[in-house]
């Protein structure tokens, strides 16, 4: 190993490697913070890396696309870490299987409120149809809802936009507004979170409890398939 102590910065700057270290080093770094801060909500290790590493990019002109030839390989472990969610759900199958009536229930209400919402709200604030095609799925992962707009004839780039800022905004409000509204129980805001805002608030869910984190996930994956079903037959019902 050479002694120079700017060799690894040197090969790191010429290969795509430089991009996947820095994400890390940033999200540990802001992992940290939030660890510091007991978890506040306000510390969420995702909204702060994001605009850091957004800001980084700006100031030194880099594009997107030489960002993510070393960020993919972060991106290529979501895939994994999805699956993963199994794992808790399997150590959690006793409550789970206690609580399949009630969330059904949510699912299909959450679901629902979710979709109709936004598109109302879309609509009512004057958006283009396209853009209103591309924010109906935003509770649901990227990938799904990417797959969603683009069947819908909308803008897969707006939709992961709004993916991630439903996502980052939910995991931002969960705790708060739960404990505003004095639900306790770990499986409700667990679920509430992975419903609402994806795999930005089942990671927050989480770093809360793991109780709430298996029951974020379980909500995540459904809210997915139910949401592909439903957009389709809201959009054909409610976008002018």
């Amino acid at each position: 190993m050479s002694n120079n102590p700017f060799s690894l910065w040197v090969y790191l700057s010429q290969t795509p490697l430089l991009w996947l270290t820095m994400t890390l080093l940033v999200y540990a770094f802001t992992d940290a913070i939030s660890l510091a801060t007991g978890r506040n909500p306000l510390a969420n290790p995702v909204l702060h890396a994001m605009w850091i590493i957004g800001a980084f990019l700006e100031l030194t002109g880099t594009s997107y696309t030489t960002y993510f030839s070393g960020a993919q390989f972060v991106h290529f472990l979501l895939g994994p870490a999805t699956v993963a969610l199994a794992v808790p759900l399997y150590e959690h199958r006793k409550q789970v299987i206690a609580a399949i009536l009630p969330m059904t229930l949510a699912l299909v209400v959450g679901c629902i409120t979710a979709i109709v919402s936004v598109v109302w709200l879309a609509q009512l604030a004057g958006l283009p149809r396209g853009v209103v095609l591309s924010l109906a799925p935003k509770s649901v992962t990227a990938g799904v809802a990417m797959g969603i707009s683009q069947s819908l004839n909308g803008d897969p780039s707006l939709t992961a936009v709004a993916v991630v800022l439903t996502g980052i905004l939910g995991a931002v409000m969960v705790t708060p507004l739960m404990n505003a509204m004095g639900i306790r129980d770990f499986r409700a805001r667990g679920f509430a979170a992975g419903l609402a805002s994806h795999g930005i608030g089942t990671a927050r869910a989480f770093q809360v409890d793991a109780v709430a984190g298996a029951f974020a996930g379980i909500a995540m994956s459904l809210n997915a398939l139910v949401t592909s079903l439903l957009v389709p037959l809201a959009v054909t019902l409610l976008v002018r």
